[in-house]
């Protein structure tokens, strides 16, 4: 099983997820069984939606951890935030989102939510590999 972590802050929103796009591109690329290219950008899609919604919403800092099974690709990003993530109608307006994990949750073939007893919580998307 491969495993990857990093560790993403609020430097500069836009900076911070590109480089976890990068690392999750580098982490598929190094697998030794390789995952087809379109399961690879649903991949990456989820990791890029995760990993902004836990920096805007999560207070500012988050890990995400990758990590290969045999089927699937699981993707934990972990934030200091308790409050769970709730869904919302998306803004076609005002640009101010709600797309990102509804989007997710029809891409994954389960996502969770758990709370951390030392505080913060994780949310994980199962994704097909």
């Amino acid at each position: 099983m491969n495993t990857m972590s990093i560790n993403v802050a609020t430097v500069r929103s836009t900076t911070s997820v590109a480089r976890a796009r990068e690392s999750a591109r580098h982490f598929l690329a190094d697998l030794h069984r390789p995952i087809a290219a379109e399961d690879a950008d649903t991949v990456v899609l989820a990791v890029s939606e995760l990993v902004t919604n836990a920096l805007r919403h999560g207070g500012g800092a988050c890990t995400l951890d990758l990590t290969a099974h045999p089927d699937s690709i699981e993707v934990a990003v972990h934030d200091h935030s308790p409050q769970a993530p709730r869904m919302r109608t998306p803004d076609l307006n005002d640009g101010t989102g709600g797309f990102g994990r509804p989007m997710v949750n029809r891409l994954a073939h389960t996502t969770t939510v758990t709370r951390q007893a030392a505080g913060g919580k994780t949310v994980r998307a199962s994704l097909a590999r």
